[in-house]
């Protein structure tokens, strides 16, 4: 054999040692992403409070200047006397100016009463409550994976599509490996 033709066959047969090599280690170091089965966002939920206020038109009672209705009390008195005077034929029937003194006092009373109950105005209030929006926010993933025929979960800060990088036989997460739990 010549000297160029054993070189070539020399470095072809390291060349095929060194693949070959290569290959094995890769078989025997088994796969090299775990295949992921199902991803399960957890969430949680987020109330944040606001004030929610609305306006109204309120009628309200005026408030009463004469409580004791005095004012119509002594104007009916008087007009009642007087119409009493009237009818009872002048100065002379003192019980017509009484009875109609009366029942003027209690007409003008009365009279009163109703004009005080009426006696309103309206005004606008503002009422407000505290009411709370309620929204989801995704914390983590729940993972489950497969490495070759051999499950696991794990919990996630992200959604990793459909494969898990392995190094050494361990999932290799974004904040390094992390051990698996197998069921």
């Amino acid at each position: 054999m010549n000297k160029s033709m054993l070189i070539g066959t020399v470095f072809g047969a390291g060349l095929a040692t060194a693949a070959g090599g290569i290959a094995g280690y890769k078989m025997l170091s088994g796969p090299e992403y775990a295949q992921v089965v199902a991803v399960t966002p957890v969430t949680e939920s987020i109330k944040t409070p606001r004030e929610e206020c609305i306006d109204k038109v309120v009628t309200k009672q005026e408030p009463v200047k004469d409580k004791h209705k005095i004012a119509g009390t002594v104007i009916g008195a008087v007009a009642g006397g007087l119409l009493g005077d009237a009818i009872g034929g002048g100065g002379k029937n003192t019980a017509a100016k009484i009875a109609g003194a009366a029942a003027g006092g209690y007409a003008g009373n009365k009279t009163q009463e109703k004009m005080q109950e009426n006696d309103t105005y309206q005004t606008t209030e503002r009422s407000c409550k505290t009411v709370y929006d309620v929204s989801e926010h995704t914390v983590a993933y729940d993972v489950k994976y497969r490495i070759g025929d051999v499950p696991g979960e794990v919990r996630m800060d992200h959604d990793p599509g459909d494969t898990i990088s392995l190094q050494d036989g361990k999932l290799m997460l974004a904040r390094g490996p992390a051990a698996s739990t197998s069921r």
